[in-house]
């Protein structure tokens, strides 16, 4: 299999949970103490307010890389709403997108005590996005006017777009759940071919994880699952993710490793017959909390036949702070994306 061919598929194989939606692409950047980017209704959940800075590069050396860019910020206001903002900017290859989002969450309190995590979460967040698709380089590749595609306009097309995320969480103790649905508005794309492209955009989160070890030991650990599904284009895919957590005078320090795997295919041909690849990832994460402070690094490395080898995986860092929230002290549970 040539190189083009082999591009051509592992562009399929990213791009599969990445451009193919309006909004942030959904990567790993929920396991780095940032599940408000995926679900809106954990802005202000936790006992503390939080800022995130997130930089995607995936491909390092490679011109036109995906690469993806991130600033959230969430706190409550009151006992019992809470709100967020996100802006972001998004590019892979001749694509481009950028935008950003305001979050209003409430949250229902069951606790019996002041100490005791029983919170049921609701969050709405409106989003406003610009798609770019650049055409000024394609024209270098037709040699004479006769061949030139009067498909292609030949600069930049830009269009903007509008929606809403709608998001329920439920934390009790140390055991948490979301249900996140993105992009509920069916919006036309008239950036793209309407003919060949939907205007379904709705896409389906649903995450659930456990901290395992009590509250104040110095060990514990946290298994935890996200599944994703497109309406429009039936893909989905499911994460299976594990963190170990170890408590210092300081913070603690962590660490998590994840593993995606499409439960769809893209096609391939090798050696004069077809095959086919499932999108595979391994992504282990490092991460420490100093103080108020947060740093992690993201690293991921795609799994199959097909791949970039050129370019390597992706590389990501995450930036945090948090101050001081509504609450003077944690729930007492073992619960990281409270506490």
């Amino acid at each position: 299999m040539n190189f083009k061919k082999t591009y051509v598929v592992l562009l399929l194989l990213v791009a599969q949970f990445s451009f193919s939606q309006d909004g942030i692409p959904v990567y790993h950047d929920y396991l780095s103490d940032n599940l408000y980017l995926l679900h809106p209704s954990m802005a202000g959940a936790a006992s503390h307010n939080q800022v995130r800075l997130t930089a995607r590069q995936q491909w390092f050396g490679e011109l036109e890389a995906p690469n993806l860019q991130t600033v959230s910020f969430n706190a409550r206001l009151g006992e019992k709403s809470g709100f967020g903002a996100i802006v972001y900017n998004d590019k892979n290859g001749f694509h481009s997108q950028s935008g950003g989002y305001i979050t209003y969450a409430y949250h229902l309190m069951f606790s019996r005590t002041p100490t005791d995590l029983n919170q049921l979460s609701f969050g709405l967040s409106a989003g406003f996005s610009q798609s770019n698709l650049d055409e000024s380089t394609f024209l270098l590749s037709y040699p004479t006017n006769d061949s030139f595609d009067p498909a292609i306009f030949g600069g930049t097309q830009s269009a903007s777009y509008f929606n809403i995320d709608a998001s329920l969480s439920y934390n009790f103790l140390n055991f948490s759940s979301h249900v996140t649905i993105k992009n509920l508005i069916l919006q036309n794309r008239d950036l793209y071919d309407p003919r060949n492209e939907s205007n379904n955009q709705r896409r389906y989160l649903v995450s659930a994880g456990y901290a395992i070890g009590s509250y104040g030991s110095d060990w514990s650990y946290e298994p935890s699952v996200l599944f994703q599904y497109s309406e429009g284009t039936a893909e989905s895919s499911v994460d299976v993710n594990f963190k170990i957590f170890r408590s210092m005078d300081f913070g603690k320090i962590w660490a998590a490793l994840s593993y995606r795997r499409s439960l769809d295919g893209a096609e391939y041909l090798q050696g004069g017959v077809i095959d086919s690849q499932q999108q595979q990832l391994i992504t282990p994460v490092l991460g420490v909390n100093y103080n108020n402070f947060l740093f992690a690094y993201t690293y991921g490395l795609q799994m199959g036949d097909v791949q970039f080898n050129n370019g390597g995986g992706f590389h990501q860092i995450t930036l945090g702070y948090d101050f001081l929230g509504n609450r003077p002290e944690p729930y007492d549970c073992n619960c990281p994306a409270i506490n």
